[in-house]
């Protein structure tokens, strides 16, 4: 559903944007549940990441998991 899409790309977006979306609406769907569930480890390793220029772009060339390793490994 289009819904899950949205919520799916929305896990990209930075921390306090995300924070405030989960303060603005009640925790009261499957929805909200799912997107403040997956801020997950994983998904902080992602933006530590994506924080940092070198994994960033060394991440679009080798994918996350190596550049990941190689900076904070």
């Amino acid at each position: 559903s289009n819904s899950l899409c949205s919520l799916l790309a929305g896990i990209k977006i930075k921390k306090e944007v995300a924070n405030a979306f989960v303060k603005r609406k009640k925790r009261s769907s499957p929805y909200e549940w799912y997107f403040e569930y997956y801020k997950s480890p994983m998904e902080q390793m992602h933006e530590r990441c994506e924080n940092y220029p070198p994994c960033d772009y060394l991440s679009d060339q080798i994918g996350f998991p190596l550049a990941y390793n190689r900076f904070f490994g």
